[in-house]
């Protein structure tokens, strides 16, 4: 079993504390680093190359949003995985954590068993959006005005099957899920989430996700 090395990022000692005896118990999960800041997290980034950081959004110094934006401006932690952490009074920092780069979020009262998760669906670069937090990003995109403009336009470097599945992965959808709603194989669906992927610039999952709301492709409070 490959080891996934991780970093915690919180100003908060104790909370630092319980994740990492959570995350020690846990096997396949190893803890290379600590960080009370952003700036020591994207210090940790460099000098560990972790799968995954776990992000609080507020930090001293230099808070998660601005870490996870160096982290993901950097061509040398391209593989570095951002997990956000934010509370029921962050809503207005959910959808900027996931343009800044994050793999996704979670709210700071998820249940152990869904932290754990969250960490591996974040290394494997799939989008990790909690029920809470996804509801008010959707919220977040019926507010804003009419989509226009270049995020609009970059609709039509896609096939009408990427639409499709871009589509279909800002439903939360999983690779395996999308092969059977358009009847094409595992392989298939991720050389089209790949391929999207590339034309878009997109670092991972989360992001096709903003890009399909942002674009229109996708309308809040649409189900199908």
């Amino acid at each position: 079993m490959s080891v996934l090395r991780v970093v915690l990022a919180d100003d908060q000692v104790m909370i630092r504390s319980g994740l990492r005896a959570l995350l020690t118990a846990e096997p396949g999960l190893e803890v290379v680093a600590e960080a009370g800041d952003g700036q020591q997290a994207l210090a940790a980034a460099r000098a560990h190359r972790p799968d995954v950081i776990v992000m609080d959004i507020r930090m001293p110094v230099l808070d998660g949003l601005a870490a996870t934006r160096a982290i993901a401006a950097d061509p040398e932690l391209s593989d570095v995985r951002v997990l956000m952490l934010t509370t029921f009074d962050e809503d207005a920092l959910v959808f900027e954590a996931i343009r800044a780069g994050a793999a996704g979020f979670l709210l700071k009262d998820a249940e152990p068993a869904e932290l754990l998760r969250g960490i591996r669906v974040a290394a494997a670069g799939d989008a990790l959006l909690s029920p809470q937090a996804a509801r008010r990003l959707v919220a977040a995109f019926a507010a804003a005005p009419t989509p226009a403009g270049p995020t609009a336009r970059a609709l039509d470097l896609l096939t009408t099957r990427e639409r499709e599945v871009v589509a279909l992965v800002a439903r939360g959808l999983s690779n395996e899920e999308i092969a059977d709603r358009l009847t094409i194989s595992p392989a298939t669906s991720r050389t089209h989430v790949s391929r999207a992927m590339i034309k878009l610039a997109a670092r991972d999952r989360a992001q096709l996700v903003v890009f399909a709301y942002e674009s229109g492709l996708v309308h809040p409070g649409r189900t199908s």
